[in-house]
């Protein structure tokens, strides 16, 4: 046991490392690239980021199925032979739409920099798609320390080309965006070396093997389905921001929606880990482990949500054209609760009970609402404030709903939880929307401290299992 645990928490080490390295050159580019390229090149910059965030579905379910099918495996008890040809299946799959896209944009798309965009994020879609087909095998058989380095790679690498191009004075979108198109292929090029007993082998052992490509698309495409499902109801509302308004305005909503979003890659350094270790454990356990996680994880996110405020004071300072848009963070700033509580625990629980078509469906009555919601506000109200705070609303309903469902099949019920975790997101984002960050600071942590007291006696017993714990495994 004392091997497991230590494997985890090697582990979780090496995909902190890996996505703390990741979230601090996404803020660095944040506060740096806005103060130094123009309003509009970053605008387009943000829209190759929107478009290239869909390109993973592209696929069609086919690395979903082999994540869900495959999780908890061993590396080497693998059939190498049957992954070889599923990969290179993948590939020449992924060119032939690569392709497509080219001949499409040269046909339909005329504006110069939309072209090249689309060029680009097709590129990219090949890129991607081949190389997650090799991360999900780390990730399944847990070898994290390899899916850390590659997510390392990328980043770093992304970082240095941008800051390159623009310390020798070159700020041009295009050439950012191809910036992020080395980082992923030099990563791609680490990750076939990871995995070259699986890329490279005699062509002989290649074998067409269609029925299970169906097996991977038939499980996946449920998953598939539910993310792309996930990323619309956010990505719906920010269409609609970009159709209503300007791209400068996209882009200064991007900026606020991006600083919620770096938060949360700690807590999906935790979900990466733990899904394969569940996979690997007796369903009896699931239920308690569940419940000392999410103790945990809602006092960390819920005190997250103070991070406003010095946020808001520096990034004001820092970028003074963005400060009119800053107070948007009010509003997102949420998110964290709900999307840190979606990756961690339900969607990571739910995809261990091989529950798929259950985030099937939430996701797509999220995304419902989404389209409501955001043709209402954007195209009927024009009113921006209500569009962006749509975000907040449909991901509050998802999680809420996917967390009533789990809890279901858990046999727990956490509806005082539920209660508290929502008035406390709604009096933080109504004080400080109305009333200012003093008034708005000093209520929220007084509620906050009434809450952590509320919990007293849980994590006082979660202390003590602990103790126990590492009694019984050290022998005394």
């Amino acid at each position: 046991m004392n091997n497991k645990v230590n494997l985890f928490i090697k582990n979780f080490s090496y995909t902190l490392v890996s996505n703390l390295t990741s979230m601090l050159i996404s803020i660095l580019l944040v506060l740096i690239v806005p103060k130094i390229v123009g309003v509009k090149d970053y605008g387009y910059w943000q829209l190759y980021l929107f478009y290239s965030s869909y390109v993973g579905f592209l696929h069609f379910g086919w690395n979903d199925g082999i994540y869900l099918r495959y999780g908890g495996q061993h590396y080497n008890k693998l059939d190498k032979q049957l992954f070889f040809s599923q990969f290179w299946m993948l590939a020449f799959f992924q060119i032939f739409i690569a392709v497509c896209a080219f001949i499409l944009t040269a046909i339909l798309v005329h504006d110069i920099q939309r072209i090249f965009i689309f060029e680009l994020t097709a590129v990219c879609m090949l890129l991607v798609n081949v190389r997650y087909f090799l991360i999900y095998v780390l990730q399944d058989t847990n070898r994290i320390k390899e899916y850390a380095t590659i997510t390392f790679i990328e980043r770093i690498l992304y970082c240095f080309f941008i800051l390159g191009f623009l310390v020798v004075g070159i700020k041009n979108f295009k050439l950012m965006v191809l910036a992020d198109i080395l980082g992923k292929l030099c990563s791609l090029f680490y990750a076939i070396y990871c995995c070259q007993d699986i890329v490279f082998r005699k062509f002989n052992n290649f074998k067409l093997n269609l029925q299970e490509t169906y097996r991977n698309i038939n499980v996946g495409i449920k998953l598939m389905f539910s993310n792309i499902a996930s990323i619309l109801i956010v990505g719906v509302i920010r269409y609609a921001i970009e159709k209503n308004w300007s791209v400068a305005v996209f882009g200064k909503i991007s900026l606020t929606l991006s600083l919620s979003n770096f938060l949360l890659i700690f807590i999906n350094a935790i979900g990466i880990v733990l899904f394969p270790v569940l996979k690997r454990i007796n369903s009896d356990k699931l239920s308690s482990i569940y419940k000392n996680v999410r103790l945990l994880l809602m006092i960390l996110l819920l005190g997250l949500l103070m991070l406003y405020y010095p946020f808001k004071y520096l990034l004001s300072m820092w970028l003074p054209m963005y400060s009119s848009t800053l107070k948007f963070m009010i509003i997102l700033l949420p998110i964290c609760i709900y999307e840190g509580k979606m990756s961690l625990l339900i969607n990571t629980y739910l995809k261990t009970l091989r529950k798929e078509k259950t985030i099937l469906k939430v996701n797509l009555f999220s995304l419902i609402l989404s389209l409501i919601l955001a043709f209402f506000s954007a195209f009927y109200l024009k009113d921006l404030t209500f569009t962006v705070m749509s975000i907040v609303i449909v991901l509050a309903f998802r999680c809420n709903v996917s967390e009533f469902i789990l809890c279901r099949f858990l046999n727990l019920s956490f509806k005082k939880d539920f209660l508290w975790e929502n008035i406390m997101t709604l009096i933080y984002i109504y004080l400080n929307w109305n009333f200012g960050l003093k008034l708005g600071l000093t209520t929220y942590f007084c509620i906050y401290l009434i809450y952590i007291f509320s919990k007293k006696k849980d994590v006082e017993k979660l202390i003590k299992k602990v103790k126990m714990y590492r009694a019984q495994e050290n022998g005394v």
